[in-house]
């Protein structure tokens, strides 16, 4: 019995919060909220802008140094195991590799915005 409460109960609410959240925002309809971008383009305009490629290539850069900085975060846990100097030496030099990908990348300007 208390099983068949329960159940009733929640969908009743489930479907009670379903319904105000449709209804809701229809009561409040304006003309910046039915325009069909909100984020400041003007929507009458051209789609097709020119978008710098240099936005993707330090995007990409920045994707990249993240999840390889990833990889370093079980190293406090790692250290406390039996091989504590080899799971260090694999550190150190994801590290390095980190550190002299980004010099490279700094040194081909790969991280400036403007040309």
């Amino acid at each position: 019995m208390n099983l068949m409460l329960t159940l009733l109960i929640n969908s009743t609410l489930a479907t009670v919060v379903v319904l105000i959240a449709f209804w809701l925002p229809q009561l409040y309809l304006y003309l910046e909220k039915s325009s069909p971008y909100e984020c400041g383009f003007d929507p009458l305009g051209s789609a097709r802008l020119p978008f710098s490629m240099k936005f993707f290539l330090v995007a990409i850069t920045f994707l990249l140094f993240d999840l390889e900085i990833a990889l370093l975060l079980p190293l406090p846990w790692a250290i406390q195991l039996p091989t504590a100097n080899t799971i260090l030496f694999l550190s150190y030099f994801i590290i390095i590799l980190l550190t002299g990908g980004l010099a490279y990348e700094w040194f081909q300007k790969g991280l400036e915005w403007t040309e």
